[in-house]
């Protein structure tokens, strides 16, 4: 592992002008290629503390054994140096794309002298006219045997095509109507060319001028008795209008845009593009990557486009990209843009309207594909037992971890402090045995003192249940999980006791404090069996008990993964559940009876002071300094307030708020929780 410090170059060796960099490891191998509008302020970023630095890019400098620049002009020119360096070398470190396929287009081969119509992949070749990209290469293969009947272009390969030139016979599809065979001469090439041509223009979405063409014919063939041909004609419009159901129509007649949306967490982000070309949904495609920098919405739209558009020139960049963040700066995005196609390019985030509707539909595809991604990681049993043999290694556990339950504390700036428990079996979901806590008795944001006082509820429980029943059978395990004990540990009707099973590891969110509060609670309680271990959000760092320093897992690791998994469910469960409760109280709330005091000034009230315990107590000179609220409206503000004075039984101690009453449990929950995304963290929820 390398000193930063052993290859830092002096500052004054370091233009302040943009260029990209790159770092290389002790065999010259690029590891990281990277874009700076000032490579000295860039590049001072990496060479600080190492404890201030990501994981990720701790583990590049460390790795990297020198670094290097150029220096160009413009940030336009640095982003195409960027791409074209990521392309060259693949570093290890850089953020990828991961593509599980390659997207089919249909093709048209003008670059010929008899077109072909075909189905390709891979690097564009030019002179050839694409269309898609598409999800599947059968929808490609439907659309084209649909459209052969109007637009009898060849499909056959080369080899097929010289050997029916050679002898005189035309292929299954001349004899069949859907190949005008100009191999043996039925056309010309010129004649074939304006067909393909034909084909290629219906393609691209100018559709109406067909389908009035051959209107026209069939009126025209009926009036002059031609029956045969009026109902070829009358097949060719049907099969032309079910080949443009499979494209409905999303934008205004003659729209080409792209739509990108992005789907993300802490961990990962999915990527979707819609392609719209002549107002209709031409194509789609994904992509999944690890996050594994911090990095914005603004920056991974950026990859993206570098990615999308890297390799396309012309009108495969089309005049309009509508994302969901912009990159920062978005000057040099917008221009290297324009130069790809040769014209200016639209680069916005939409507003309103069928594009925003639109845009939309793809962030909803987007956040199914990340959750199609994450579930498929997660129902994998080779890939959970890898993940809990990671953890086991990691912390120096005896055995994997089958039974896990992670605590989380949640409140609003010390208000309505409440915690959740979440337990994964076997690195499953066991939504049955979630617990919620309310925190009673402190005021504050005391997050460590909170954690040591669920950590002791639920184990005291939990000694009291092992007493009651006697000692808990090790091997008291059906089917490898901590589920179901075989006697002794159930409710008179039969349901498992409350809080009856211990985990093999217990997991905080949080760092070393609340680490140090949960095992110096299991140490009171004289449990020294349970694992206990703490994963930080800022580094996503394992802390151990009574250890300095914390257990880094590789980015990529398994274990990792499951814990964050872990971390995050708590997290969402937690927060849930304050909300619920604040929800409640805010609807009980003695400002609820002052006439014309509406929800917008009763925010401003309580975000002016806090809580209404304080509240009660300012004077009406106070409550008159929060906008919108006059003199009178504060002297009744006062007066509702003091004749609402709160009797003891139905005060909340933390805050001094009028609430209903709620049991002083180990947690009213118990019951199962539906499936659903992360909770965003609003102000200052924790």
């Amino acid at each position: 592992m390398a000193d930063p410090s052993s290859y830092r170059p002096r500052p004054g060796q370091i233009p302040d002008s943009p260029g990209v960099y790159r770092f290389r490891d002790e065999h010259r191998r690029v590891i990281y290629v990277g874009k700076a509008k000032s490579l000295r302020q860039r590049l001072a970023n990496y060479f600080q503390d190492l404890a201030s630095l990501h994981p990720r890019t701790r583990t590049m400098v460390t790795t990297a054994a020198s670094v290097e620049w150029t220096v160009v002009s413009t940030e336009v020119e640095a982003l195409q140096l960027e791409y074209s360096w990521i392309k060259e070398y693949d570093p290890r470190f850089n953020v990828k794309y991961r593509d599980d396929k390659s997207y089919p287009y249909l093709a048209v081969t003008m670059n010929e002298e008899f077109p072909r119509v075909q189905v390709m992949r891979g690097h564009k070749k030019k002179g050839v006219r694409y269309f898609g990209p598409y999800g599947h290469a059968w929808a490609i293969r439907d659309t084209v045997d649909l459209l052969l009947r109007v637009f009898p272009v060849r499909t056959c390969s080369a080899g097929v095509f010289k050997n029916a030139a050679r002898t005189g016979r035309p292929c299954l599809l001349g004899y069949i109507g859907k190949c005008s065979a100009p191999c043996v001469g039925r056309v010309s090439a010129d004649e074939h060319r304006e067909l393909a041509e034909d084909f290629s223009d219906f393609m691209a979405g100018r559709t109406g001028t067909y389908l009035r063409r051959l209107e026209k014919q069939m009126m025209e063939a009926a009036e002059e008795m031609e029956y045969e041909r009026a109902a070829r004609l009358r097949d060719d419009i049907e099969a032309l209008k079910k080949a443009m159901e499979k494209s409905a129509v999303v934008l205004a007649d003659a729209t080409d845009a792209d739509l990108i949306a992005v789907a993300e967490d802490e961990l990962e982000a999915a990527v979707q593009i819609f392609h719209v070309r002549g107002g209709r949904v031409r194509g789609q495609r994904g992509w999944v990557t690890d996050k594994v920098e911090e990095i914005t919405t603004g920056a991974l739209v950026e990859h993206a486009l570098q990615q999308l558009y890297g390799e396309e020139t012309g009108d495969s960049v089309p005049k309009e990209v509508l994302v969901p963040a912009l990159p920062d700066p978005v000057g040099p995005v917008q221009e290297w843009l324009t130069g790809r196609r040769g014209s200016n390019v639209s680069l916005r985030i939409p507003q309103r309207g069928d594009k925003k509707a639109l845009m939309e539909t793809v962030q909803r595809n987007a956040l199914q594909t990340l959750a199609l991604h994450k579930t498929k990681r997660a129902s994998d049993l080779t890939t959970r037992s890898r993940a809990l043999e990671e953890i086991a290694e990691a912390l120096d556990l005896d055995s994997a971890p089958l039974r896990i339950e992670c605590f989380d504390i949640s409140h609003l700036q010390g208000d309505d402090v409440v915690a959740s428990m979440v337990v994964f079996e076997d690195g499953l979901q066991r939504k049955s045995e979630y617990r919620r806590f309310q925190i009673k008795g402190f005021e504050g944001q005391d997050d460590v003192r909170s954690m040591h006082e669920v950590i002791t509820r639920r184990f005291r429980r939990y000694l009291a249940e092992k007493e009651k029943t006697g000692e808990w059978v090790e091997d008291g395990h059906q089917d490898g999980l901590a589920g179901e004990p075989v006697n002794g540990l159930k409710d008179d009707d039969g349901r498992p006791k409350k809080f009856a099973y211990p985990p093999q590891l217990l997991v905080v969110d949080g760092g070393q404090p609340q680490v140090a509060a949960a095992r110096k609670a299991l140490d009171e309680l004289g449990i020294d069996d349970i694992a206990v271990c703490g994963l930080a959000k800022r580094l996503e760092e394992v802390w151990l008990p009574a250890e300095d320093d914390p257990v880094v897992l590789p980015r990529t690791s398994e274990g990792l993964y499951l814990l964050q998994r872990v971390r995050d469910e708590a997290h969402r469960f937690a927060i849930t559940y304050q909300r619920a409760k604040r929800a409640k109280r805010f609807r009980s709330s003695p400002l609820d009876d002052v006439p014309g005091l509406g929800e917008t000034r009763k925010q401003a009230l309580l975000k002016h002071f806090g809580s209404l315990k304080k509240l009660r107590s300012a004077t009406i000179d106070q409550i008159c300094e929060v906008p919108g609220i006059g003199r009178k409206t504060a002297e009744t503000i006062a007066v509702a307030l003091a004749q609402a004075a709160p009797a003891a039984p139905a005060v909340n101690t933390a805050t001094g708020e009028i609430m209903e009453e709620e049991p002083d449990t180990m947690g009213s929950g118990g019951e199962p929780v539906t499936a659903g995304t992360p909770d965003e963290r609003r102000g200052q929820e924790t």
